[in-house]
């Protein structure tokens, strides 16, 4: 079944990654980025096409339209973002299709020096054959999470279009900012109407993700003594002397991204930004369990405070701000929608993998609100930078799977 969907899956997908969408978390404003309405509009608009019913692009940014069901059972949500992240460069995307993959490295047009090669990068290996989405060399690709959406788009048209299929009532919703931790406004549970829902914002096939990392922002403001550096003895004190203090203090061998794997935690400087006067440092600290990733806050503000001590001319202030927690939390106490994700799996001819997702969702924050939101596989591999990329055929099995899912859901 699944081969059917190979060519809309990669047309869309190469559309989609083709149109900027960044995300800017400096941004207050919602979407923070004005370019992201290029991507929400055209889906309204594809949506409306396609014979979804109520369309709207709400004003906080959302993207909303309802699938009617075609036999009893709870409203199920679909859920992908549009934004692609602001961590590598991601103007002016050029998506290209390497057919029929031959196991070896792949290199890029646009940089000779890069490569993609399945030594490093074992899974793809393992795609021989198939045909491969990456971009052109200077940019990462988006198929984080733009795949998501042309597997949602392309599962939700096939629904339409064969109203034999039976299915429960739908709700999709595409939304901003959720490579920035905004994506899920307060206002989108109820509006969503959903009783369950799934993000399909997963790697290997056959991953279905329940558990999340919990996670917090922290932003450390260091504020020096200015004066002319010529009459500077004794009297300045340089802000970015401390932040390099701050930084070098933090447990590089233990507990940055660098070092840690599988269930370990980390604290990740994201930004420093200022000069001798004032320095800005923004960090995001996880970790599975609350326990820890409160500790990790607390040491934070321990080396913050170390460094305080050592001068204190200066003033340094360490802000901690939740952003997400593990989704696990909620869905342990009922995982209904993980065991109608893995009977559709094994239906779509795979075995289900359940591994502890290193990062979160749009379905982290809303699990936490409410709305019980498991994570799905897409087949996207080695995301946020150059080297990223999809399988065509991986992407053609989430969209079955996705099918499957629905007639799953009914009652």
């Amino acid at each position: 079944m699944s081969r059917q969907f190979d060519q809309e899956v990669e047309a869309r997908l190469v559309r989609y990654a083709a149109i900027d969408s960044q995300s800017d978390a400096s941004s207050a404003s919602s979407p923070s980025t004005e370019i992201q309405f290029d991507m929400l509009r055209l889906l309204q608009t594809e949506l409306t096409e396609m014979g979804a019913s109520d369309v709207q692009l709400t004003d906080y940014g959302v993207v909303l339209a309802s699938i009617p069901g075609t036999a009893p059972g709870p409203t199920v949500g679909l859920l992908a973002h549009v934004d692609t992240a602001p961590q590598f460069n991601a103007t002016g995307v050029r998506p290209r299709v390497l057919r029929g993959y031959n196991g070896g490295e792949i290199t890029f047009p646009d940089d000779p020096a890069l490569v993609l090669s399945p030594e490093e990068f074992p899974y793809l290996g393992r795609k021989i054959g198939h045909d491969i989405i990456t971009a052109s060399g200077t940019t990462l690709l988006g198929a984080d999470d733009k795949a998501d959406v042309a597997i949602i788009m392309t599962a939700i048209r096939h629904l339409l279009a064969n109203p034999d299929l039976p299915h429960p009532p739908i709700r999709v919703a595409f939304t901003p900012d959720e490579e920035i931790g905004r994506g899920v406004d307060p206002r989108l549970p109820q509006d969503l109407g959903a009783d369950f829902a799934y993000t399909f914002d997963g790697g290997a096939v056959g991953e279905i993700e329940y558990e999340s990392f919990s996670a917090d922002g922290a932003e450390i403001v260091i504020r020096g003594v200015s004066i002319h550096p010529g009459w500077a003895k004794g009297k300045m004190v340089n802000a970015v002397t401390l932040a390099a203090k701050v930084i070098a203090m933090l447990p590089q061998s233990t507990m940055t991204p660098e070092v840690t794997d599988g269930r370990d935690g980390f604290i990740h400087a994201t930004e420093m930004r200022g000069g001798s006067t004032e320095m800005r440092i923004s960090l995001i600290l996880r970790d599975f369990e609350m326990e820890g990733l409160q500790q990790k806050g607390d040491l934070l503000q321990k080396i913050c405070a170390a460094v305080q001590a050592s001068e204190p001319r200066a003033e340094i202030t360490c802000t901690i701000t939740p952003q997400y927690r593990n989704m696990r939390y909620w869905l342990e106490k009922d995982m209904t929608p993980v065991d109608l994700a893995y009977q559709a799996c094994r239906k779509a001819g795979l075995e289900p993998v359940s591994v502890p997702i290193r990062g979160g969702t749009d379905g982290s924050r809303l699990t936490e609100m409410g709305v019980p939101t498991p994570n799905l596989f897409t087949g996207m591999q080695n995301i946020h930078g150059p080297l990223e990329w999809v399988s065509v055929q991986d992407m053609s099995k989430a969209t079955e799977f996705c099918v499957n899912l629905m007639a799953a859901a009914v009652k």
